[in-house]
Order: C-alpha cells, then sequence, then structure tokens
C-alpha cells in the first residue's frame, strides 16, 4: 500500500468515526457502528499481517506474526464481549484475550526492534539519544500515563474502557501491562537509529499501540467524569490506532528514511519526549474546566514529571552544547588541514599565498623561497621515511628562525617559503640566519646528514609594477633556480631581470685585475664593549649580476674557487679595501677574508705586501680572516705561512670558529692571534648555558693569547650575554650593519684614542 493510499485510508476512517460519533442516529446504532468498525479493523488487519508475514523470513516474520495476534486477540475479545450483549462481567475467554493484547504488543515491539539491529550500528551525523535522556525520557512516559491512568480510576468499573471487567485487580494488571508497552514504545522509538532497517515500520507500529493505549485509557477517564459518548469519541483514536499498528506490518521501505521526508532532522527524538507532557496539561485543562479537583498525590507526581522535564531539557542542551564544540572542533581540525601540510603541519600553499597578499598590502616583508639541495639522494640513500623525517626536522629548525609574525610553509615536495617582516634586516641578512640554522647535520638513520638549500629572496616592487602574490612567487623560484645554476647552496636576491646570464668567474676574468661591473665592497665595524666603540672594520664582498640579481658572497666566493679563481678574488678584495680604507683616511684595523688554499702560498704573500706598500697600509693594522670553503689540507705549511706573516706584522684569525671545518686542532697548529666565534654560538634561547659557553671558549682562548671576537650580535641581550663571559669584541647588525665606505665615515670618522 503507497504512501498516499495509507494516508487516504486513514482520512476516511477518521471521517466515518466523527461522524458516528455525533450520531446523527440513534446512539445504540453509533455503538454498534463504532463495535462493528474496530472488529473489522481488527480482524483485517490481523489478517493482513499474516499474510505478509508468510512472504518474509526470521524476525521480521515472528514481529508481524506476534502484532497479529495481538489484533486477532482484540477481535476475539470484543467479538464474545458484543456477543454477550454488551453485559458484565465478561466472559473468561473475553477477558484473557483482552489480556493477551499488550503481551503480544510487547513482544512485537521487541522481535521488531532485534529485527532491524536498530539498537546497534553508528550514526555520525544524527545527535544520538545519550542514557541519561532515554531513562528521563522513558519515566516522564511513565509519570504521564499513571496520571492518566490514576485520574481515570484505574478503567475500575467502566465497561466501555479495556479489559471491561468488574475486577479492580485485573484493571490494575491491565493498566500496568499497558504501562510497560508505553515505556518500552517511547524508549525504542527514541533510541532506534534513523540509519537502521525497518525504521518506517517501527514508528508506524510504535504510534499505533501509543496511540491505542492512551485513547484506552482517555475513554476510562471520560466514563468516569460522566461525558456522554465517551466509548464513541475516544474509540475514534482506538480505532486509528489499530490501524496504525495494522500499517505497520506492511512491506514498507526497508532501509532507512530517506532526507528528503525527514528534512535531515530526526523529528520523532525532537518531538517524542514532550508530547505525554503536553497531553497531560490539555487533560489538566479539560479536567479543571468541568470544575473538578486533583488528588494530592497526582499532583505531587506532575510536580515530579514537570522536574523531569526540565532536568530532559538540561541534559539536552548540553548534549547539543557538546556536540556544537565537537561540530567545532571538527570544523577547526578540517581548516587546519586544509590550509596546513600533513607532513610537517606548516602552513601550505594555500594558507601561504593568502598571508602574501595580507603582506603586499603594507610592502613590508622579505619573500624566501628555499629548496634543499640534492634532496633525492637521501631518499634513494636512507628511503623515503627518512626523507619525511628529515623533512620535518629541516622544519622544526627553520621554524626557530622566524617570529611569530612571520610564516614558513611547505609548499611542496623539499620546498619552503618564508615570509618574513622586512623592516628589520636585510635579505642578505636574513638568508644568512637561514644559512646558519641548516649548518648543523641532521641525524638520519643514524647517520650524519648535512643540508644544503638554495634560497631565492624577494622584496616587493623590485619590478616597479603592481605584482601579486602568485608574481613574487615565480621571482623567488627564478632566484632560487639561478642560484642553482651557480653551484647550489646559494642565496639569490631578485632583481628584474634584463635577460643577461650569471657567470662571476667570466665576470672575474674579463675584469684583468679589477673589479667586476656589480662588484663592491662594504663594512662592518668591530667594536669594543660594554661601550661599542670602533676598533676595526670588516670588508665584505658584494655582488649584482647584470641582470639585477644579487648573489649572496657565499655563492659567488664558492664558485670562483670551484673555477680556480679563489686566489685572485681574494686578491681583488685586498686591493680594494687598501684603496678604499686609504683613500677615505679611516685609521681603523682591516679585516680582510682569504680563503684557506692560500694558505702556504708564496705568490699569495708577496701580492699581500705589495698591496699594503702600494696603499701604504702598515702591516700591523691588516688582519686575514681564514674562510673555509675548503679545508686546510696540510696544516704544518699553513702553520709556517702564517708564522711568516705574523714576522710582517700582519695579524692571522680563524674565522668563523665553532662552524665548517674549524677545531681544536687548529688552535693548537697554527700560530693566530684572532678567534671570531661563528654565530650559531649565539642563536642559543638558554642565557646561562650560552654564557657558560663562551666563557669557556674565551678561558681557552685567553690561556693561548688569543683575542676573541663575538659575530653575528643582533639584540642587546646577545651583547650583554657575551660581554659578562669575558668577550670584549664584537661585530653585528646591533652595532652597525655592513655598508659602502662613504656610509661607514659618515659614523667612524676616526679611529678613538
Amino acid at each position: 500500500m503507497k504512501g498516499h493510499r495509507r494516508r487516504l485510508w486513514l482520512l476516511l476512517l477518521v471521517v466515518l468515526l466523527l461522524i458516528n460519533a455525533i450520531s446523527p442516529w440513534p446512539h445504540e446504532v453509533a455503538r454498534h457502528v463504532a463495535l462493528t468498525v474496530g472488529l473489522a479493523t481488527s480482524l483485517g488487519w490481523g489478517l493482513c499481517g499474516l499474510v505478509v508475514a508468510r512472504r518474509t523470513t526470521g524476525w521480521s516474520r515472528r514481529w508481524r506474526v506476534l502484532m497479529s495476534m495481538g489484533l486477532l486477540s482484540m477481535f476475539v475479545g470484543e467479538a464474545l464481549w458484543w456477543a454477550q450483549g454488551f453485559g458484565e462481567p465478561v466472559p473468561a475467554v473475553s477477558l484473557a484475550a483482552y489480556l493477551l493484547c499488550p503481551v503480544f504488543a510487547l513482544a512485537a515491539i521487541a522481535a521488531l526492534t532485534r529485527s532491524g539491529g536498530g539498537l546497534t550500528g553508528s550514526d555520525e551525523s544524527e545527535a544520538r539519544s545519550t542514557p541519561v535522556t532515554t531513562v528521563i525520557d522513558g519515566v516522564v512516559a511513565c509519570l504521564a500515563f499513571l496520571i492518566l491512568v490514576a485520574m481515570g480510576g484505574f478503567g475500575a468499573g467502566s465497561s466501555v474502557s479495556l479489559p471491561r471487567s468488574d475486577n479492580v485487580t485485573v484493571e490494575i494488571l491491565f493498566a500496568l501491562a499497558e504501562l510497560f508497552v508505553v515505556v518500552l514504545a517511547v524508549v525504542v522509538a527514541m533510541t532506534y537509529r534513523p540509519d537502521r532497517p525497518y525504521r518506517a515500520n517501527l514508528l508506524w507500529l510504535c504510534s499505533g499501540v501509543l496511540v491505542a493505549i492512551t485513547s484506552d485509557r482517555v475513554i476510562a477517564y471520560l466514563d468516569s467524569a460522566g461525558a456522554e459518548g465517551a466509548g464513541r469519541w475516544g474509540g475514534i483514536g482506538f480505532t486509528v490506532g489499530l490501524t496504525l499498528t495494522g500499517m505497520a506490518m506492511l512491506e514498507l521501505p526497508r532501509g532507512p528514511l530517506p532526507r528528503r521526508r525527514t528534512g535531515g532532522f530526526d523529528w520523532t527524538q525532537l518531538v517524542l519526549p514532550y508530547i505525554s507532557f503536553l497531553g497531560v496539561a490539555v487533560l489538566y485543562a479539560y479536567h479543571f474546566g468541568r470544575g473538578a479537583t486533583l488528588h494530592s498525590a497526582i499532583l505531587w507526581v506532575t510536580v515530579l514529571m514537570v522536574l523531569m522535564v526540565a532536568v530532559r531539557q538540561a541534559v539536552a542542551i548540553r548534549a547539543q552544547y557538546q556536540l556544537t564544540e565537537r561540530l567545532l572542533t571538527t570544523q577547526r581540525r578540517l581548516a587546519h588541514q586544509v590550509h596546513h601540510d600533513s607532513l610537517t603541519g606548516l602552513p601550505n600553499r594555500v594558507l601561504f599565498a593568502r598571508r602574501l597578499d595580507e603582506a603586499m598590502r603594507t610592502g613590508h616583508f622579505v619573500l624566501i623561497f628555499v629548496d634543499l639541495d640534492d634532496f633525492k639522494e637521501v631518499n634513494d640513500r636512507y628511503g623515503h621515511a627518512a626523507g619525511d623525517a628529515l623533512l620535518r626536522a629541516v622544519g622544526e629548525r627553520l621554524g626557530r628562525c622566524v617570529g611569530e609574525a612571520d610564516t614558513l610553509a611547505r609548499i611542496g615536495g623539499d620546498e619552503f617559503a618564508i615570509l618574513m617582516d622586512g623592516t628589520v634586516d636585510e635579505p642578505e641578512a636574513v638568508a644568512e640566519r637561514l644559512r646558519v640554522a641548516l649548518r648543523e647535520p641532521f641525524a638520519v638513520n643514524g647517520s650524519s646528514v648535512r643540508v644544503r638549500a638554495s634560497m631565492g629572496l624577494v622584496r616587493p616592487g623590485e619590478d616597479g609594477v603592481a605584482q601579486s602574490s602568485d608574481d613574487l612567487l615565480r621571482q623567488a623560484d627564478v632566484s632560487m633556480y639561478a642560484g642553482k645554476r651557480l653551484g647550489k647552496d646559494t642565496a639569490v636576491v631578485y632583481r628584474p631581470s634584463s635577460g643577461v646570464n650569471v657567470d662571476f668567474p667570466t665576470a672575474l676574468r674579463r675584469a684583468h685585475g679589477a673589479a667586476p661591473p656589480g662588484f663592491q665592497l662594504v663594512y662592518q665595524p668591530i667594536v669594543r664593549l660594554p661601550h661599542p666603540a670602533p676598533v676595526a672594520v670588516e670588508a665584505l664582498a658584494r655582488w649584482t649580476t647584470a641582470d639585477g640579481i644579487a648573489i649572496s658572497p657565499e655563492t659567488f666566493v664558492a664558485v670562483a674557487e670551484a673555477a680556480g679563481m679563489g686566489a685572485d678574488l681574494d686578491a681583488l678584495v685586498l686591493d680594494l679595501a687598501c684603496r678604499e680604507v686609504s683613500g677615505a683616511g679611516l685609521d681603523l684595523d682591516i679585516h680582510v677574508n682569504v680563503g684557506a688554499a692560500r694558505l702556504g702560498n708564496p705568490t699569495f704573500e708577496r701580492r699581500i705586501m705589495r698591496t699594503l706598500e702600494r696603499y701604504g697600509i702598515e702591516p700591523h693594522r691588516l688582519v686575514l680572516e681564514i674562510t673555509e670553503t675548503v679545508p686546510i689540507v696540510d696544516l704544518n705549511d699553513a702553520a709556517d705561512q702564517i708564522a711568516r706573516l705574523n714576522a710582517l706584522g700582519i695579524k692571522v684569525a680563524l674565522d668563523d670558529f665553532g662552524a665548517g671545518y674549524n677545531s681544536l686542532t687548529y688552535l693548537h697548529v697554527l700560530p693566530v692571534q684572532i678567534v671570531k666565534l661563528d654565530r650559531s654560538l649565539v642563536a642559543g634561547a638558554a642565557r646561562a648555558r650560552d654564557v657558560t659557553l663562551y666563557r669557556s671558549v674565551i678561558r681557552l682562548c685567553d690561556a693561548l693569547g688569543l683575542a676573541v671576537v663575538a659575530e653575528g650580535i643582533e639584540v642587546a641581550a646577545q651583547a650583554e650575554t657575551v660581554y659578562d663571559a669575558g668577550c670584549e669584541l664584537a661585530q653585528g647588525h646591533l652595532f652597525a650593519k655592513p655598508v659602502p665606505i662613504g656610509a661607514l665615515m659618515e659614523k667612524v670618522p676616526s679611529r678613538p684614542v
């Protein structure tokens, strides 16, 4: 039977019973009509249920048979009572048939629940009834039904309500049996999961049982109140209830109710807990409307029911709050997954592009594109799991180099992107800080792996035209790959391109000893603490290619060494430094970096002396800082060379001590005068630990007669740390950034006395 046909049948039945209740014909006729309709309903649906049951198996058959037996028992009881002429007492067989009806109803509901497994399974899409609310719903239904039964006098002496007995004990037992059925129907309807089979059958069955039993108790109440036609009016609901139970036995849709019918919400679980409460309110309105009173016990039961409803509402609100919290947590987790990399937990390309768009509104930032060099070799040698672990470790280490307002993201593979506040440091200084962070080896599968990275750096507005986040990412990517072509482990600052190839060794050769186009020196003071008075300057090489790309010193120095032109580059830097310092009249010591490969080279020693003589620089003002683009192979030869330089008055410093190839062996073998502590030693967050480390190194150097310079001092706290450890010489952006000689002279006109 289709849904619209079932509704039409119900409508016609209700109309017929209403007409009969109005009684356009004599009272006895109306009584016989109501009983005839009731008998036909119970018999017809009972037989229909047995026919449907034959086409099913298992529990699906059992519950239909049980419910059919209940309807047929009702038919037998009513038929015998009618055959007796509505007399009292009812026949024993009729009474037994009446008493079997709630028993069969209980068994049918339990069997249907077992058939669909509706109390098991999962339904994550709906807010489920908790055990507490289920118990409360059962108690509220029980109390409401008890109120109705009590107000109807338990049906005692009523010949129009079931079981039509004049025995008070039988009436009370029957009412209690109905109570069990009502509570079970309410609890099952509330807890039966909407996603389980036979959901529609269960709703029809529970609705029919509840309507029929409630109508029977209403008949008893109306009869006790002396209402005329109590049986006819109450019988409307009783017959409709029998019809609903019969329709439940039809082969309705086996699966869960479709969303288009439920609207995506389980209205049964929303409305059912409050129907009994509303029914009692209507009952009280009628009861007090006719001027009746209530026993005090019923009032206390009502108070208890109201209290239970209030508790139920509070529990439901709390459950709804918890559900909302879980939904918000899930939403935040999904949003995090959408905008973050699953491997490293860092922001992904989507979130990075969004923050880059926000940063472009102010224009004060540095965009850095970081690509790990030769990362494929790590995967090939150690496996992809080790590669993933290395990526996480790299992400953590880079994360320590960025501030709270900065953004570090993994945008794919072995590529990272960093958005840093560009109002403090120049791009080269930012790249150097990242290079220092990656310098320490990583532990991979019990092995030590050194990570190198090529970086592309971009500041907004380099093209002089409006740019998007995609444009900046493309420029950073272009700069990074330009650095890879230079030999990897590079940091290239983007400049608008004019299509000229980048090749430092070629530019150096074509210059024939002069400075290539775009090559210059900048100078950074070395100061004495605690009052940062300058005592020396370090000459630092910078090169910007013809197409506007600023190449980091580490990059073009390494390329020059690889091309066999490291000595030419060092001689060029020495010549330019002496010429500019002498020409500016700057009376400070000059620190110049030279490659470790120059030690032991007599030719380079002669070039140094000729340069000093050419510009009138006293040898004692020159400090050669040994940098280690390659390790010192022959320490004895290097020691002899340094000794000869010392004999001429030239001092030698070990640069970046504590990183690279520098070791205590160098301090022991090489007769240097100055040790420059690597900037990585001031990167720690524990000040007490840093002071202890510095103090140990400084004591060692003091015992060897060596001066110590702390590099990379960027904040006042670092300066206090190294000074407290006993280091009086320092260098870093806190005191001055590297600038050309002209800008330096504005701040350092002469050497202090």
